[in-house]
């Protein structure tokens, strides 16, 4: 018999860890995300870590900056940025306070709220499609700078929460390079996923953005 999955709230103890051990820990788990126009609930499919200061690949490599302050802490808030000056991408802040460290999330099974997300995914040919791959996800769960620093784990009227959800068999966790991350970085294989899942977006690899002159 197929359980459904846990509505248990992770705590804050959850994200208190490496950022290498909560990463993969989050598959399977439920992110529920509250907008205006109603409740939006997603199995995360595929993440990826950044361990700060320690990792090229990573926003806080070079230091704090407003940009990033919340990837520094307290763990068990959201990271949210803006990129390519066209897409913002959603990021659960983990790791000791002080230490930046985060896991983004690049992938997920829509599973309540589908007509919510479709509304903004109008470009989705079908719903595996809705939140597959980084920006597809934070444009269908309405995630903007507005949200960055929200508290995770503040309760049930927190626009942004993870439930403990059903965590992913560990036979069927992958990981490899991160997508698209380049220079010293660009081997850690930091990049996790559930293998077969549907929702899980292709790797590419880095391709460096040649400025016209």
């Amino acid at each position: 018999m197929i359980k459904d999955p846990d509505r248990t709230p992770l705590s804050r103890t959850f994200f208190d860890r490496p950022v290498l051990e909560v990463a993969p820990d989050l598959l399977g788990r439920t992110l529920v995300r509250l907008t205006d126009d109603g409740p939006i609930e997603l199995r995360i499919t595929e993440v990826e870590a950044y361990d700060g200061q320690g990792d090229p690949g990573s926003h806080a490599y070079r230091g704090k900056t407003p940009r990033n302050a919340s990837m520094f802490g307290p763990p068990g808030h959201a990271y949210v940025y803006f990129i390519y000056g066209m897409w913002f991408s959603l990021n659960l802040v983990c790791g000791q306070e002080g230490k930046a460290s985060g896991v983004l999330l690049r992938g997920g099974e829509v599973t309540s709220g589908h007509e919510f997300v479709r509304k903004r995914r109008l470009s989705a040919r079908n719903d595996n499609e809705l939140a597959k791959g980084p920006a597809r996800l934070a444009t269908g769960l309405a995630i903007d700078r507005t949200l960055d620093g929200t508290d995770l784990c503040a309760g049930p009227e927190s626009p942004l929460s993870v439930l403990h959800g059903t965590p992913a068999p560990t036979d069927l966790v992958k990981n490899g390079p991160r997508t698209g991350v380049g220079g010293e970085g660009a081997d850690h294989p930091w990049r996790f996923w559930i293998s077969g899942d549907p929702t899980v977006s292709p790797f590419r690899a880095h391709k460096p953005r040649h400025r016209r002159t």
